[in-house]
Formats: C-alpha cells, structure tokens, sequence
C-alpha cells in the first residue's frame, strides 16, 4: 500500500544499526570534529555510505533487516550545503518500505536526516537495488550491484583489540566514530568513478529518529 504522501515529515520513524562510510579524503575525515567548518582534506567530498538497519520502521510499516546505499557529494565546506546526494533502496523493501525509505534519506521525513533537506541541493534519485551489508571479522563490506564496491576495516591501534575510537562528538550520524581506512572504495554510478581505496573510511552505530 502507498503511503500518504500529505503525511511525509509526521510520520515516526526510527533506524538501529550501523553505518559506514568511505570518502575521498586522504586522513581521517576533519567533518567529524568540525562539524563541516574544516573543508575535506581534498577540498570538496565525495563519498558513498552503506546503513545496515538492525531495527527500524517508519509509521507502522517495519524496515528492521534492510540495507541502503547512499552517495554524496559535497563541493567545499559540509556546512554551506549544495549537497548532491542518491540512494540505493534494498530490493527486498516492500513498496511502503521503500517510500519511507526514500523519505528518511531524502530528509523529507525530518528527524536526524532532515538535515538533508537542507543542505542536499540535488537529489540525483533512488532506485531499487540489492544492497549487501556484510560484516567479516572487523570488516565490512557494502556491494550495491555494480554501482558501489566497498570494503572498510578500522585502523590498527596500540591495542590490537580496542578500535581507533573519537568519542562523544556531536557528529550528525553518532557521537562516536571508530576511525577506518578502505580497502576497496569504488564507485561506478550517476557519471561519477571513483576510487578511494586506501582514503578514509567511519563505523557508527546509529539510533536515529524523526520526525523530531
């Protein structure tokens, strides 16, 4: 069944799971503790994200067990916005499922990500996809067809069994963020190819909600 689309930014909504990112920066990511008042290291951003929802649902209809798949672009300082963005939808969504969805990465359903509404000044589109999330000891893979490969490990520490961890940021996606480098960062999807293997790479745990 469609969702009412006159209901969008009133819904509830809530997402548990992970996030992970791979940009074109070459150290660590200075969005994190700057909260987009340092430009990228490269002077502009580009990057892809996978979600892996754990649990989550959006008005009555649950969404625990899929994944989505983002890219943005992001010309100069986060802050300033002009923002272009797409999303991949997991295949297994039902349709109201992936309208809510499209809508919480949109930004148009408010709450965390509304943030997009504002600063994302092109949605370049969504579409359906199978998306995988895999976790293999402390890696973690997003595939999205042909469009994202990507693979992303934490960086080694002193301790080889305590993660590179910056903690309680006020970091958009989570206020901590363990640091990552990829392994394998390529993306062949809307004219863009790329490839960011080695560059830098964020795990989050995230517990977003909306519409407030």
């Amino acid at each position: 069944m469609a969702l009412d689309q006159n209901a969008v930014g009133t819904v509830p909504w809530a997402i548990k799971g992970e996030l992970i990112l791979n940009c074109n920066c070459t150290v660590f990511c200075p969005c994190v503790v700057s909260l987009g008042k340092h430009a990228p290291t490269e002077g502009y951003c580009q990057a892809w994200s996978g979600i892996r929802i754990d649990e989550g649902h959006y008005g009555d209809e649950d969404i625990s067990g899929l994944n989505v798949g983002l890219l943005l672009e992001i010309p100069g300082l986060m802050s300033r916005g002009n923002w272009k963005a797409a999303a991949y939808i997991d295949e297994r969504a039902s349709d109201a499922a992936y309208e809510g969805l499209v809508n919480i990465f949109s930004g148009a359903a408010r709450g965390t990500t509304g943030l997009f509404k504002v600063l994302v000044s092109e949605f370049l589109g969504a579409e359906r996809a199978p998306v995988i999330f895999e976790t293999e000891g402390k890696a973690r893979r997003l595939m999205v067809g042909k469009a994202i490969q990507g693979e992303i490990v934490p960086v080694a520490g002193k301790d080889p069994d305590q993660e590179i961890v910056v903690t309680n940021t006020e970091y958009w996606m989570g206020p901590d963020i363990t640091v990552a480098t990829a392994t394998k960062g390529r993306v062949r999807a809307f004219g863009r190819v790329w490839d960011f293997d080695g560059r830098s790479a964020e795990i989050c745990q995230i517990d977003w909600h909306g519409p407030r």
